[in-house]
């Protein structure tokens, strides 16, 4: 946290559930602000997990970092589409 160079902006949020699967849930965020898919282990329920249920939590601004680019994190993460893509292809 002392690498970013402003302070934190969280801002409450909400959401609706649009997807529920054995480990994650999918949320859309309200205002048109995007998509997020997070792990269930993430999420805070006294609930069974629907979809359509509203969501609120906490969120800032992404900063990034550095102009650096993280060439092997790339790299792997397109070894495994191409080899997904490769496997869908084959089947």
């Amino acid at each position: 946290m002392e690498k970013l160079k402003y302070i934190s902006t969280e801002r409450y949020m909400e959401g609706i559930i649009v997807e529920v699967t054995d480990g994650s849930v999918a949320i859309d965020f309200k205002g048109r602000l995007g998509y997020m898919r997070l792990p269930l282990r993430m999420v805070i329920s006294d609930y069974d997990l629907k979809v359509g249920m509203i969501v609120g939590f906490m969120m800032s601004f992404p900063e990034v970092m550095s102009d650096a680019v993280d060439s092997e994190y790339i790299n792997k993460k397109r070894a495994i589409i191409k080899e997904a893509n490769n496997e869908s292809y084959n089947s």
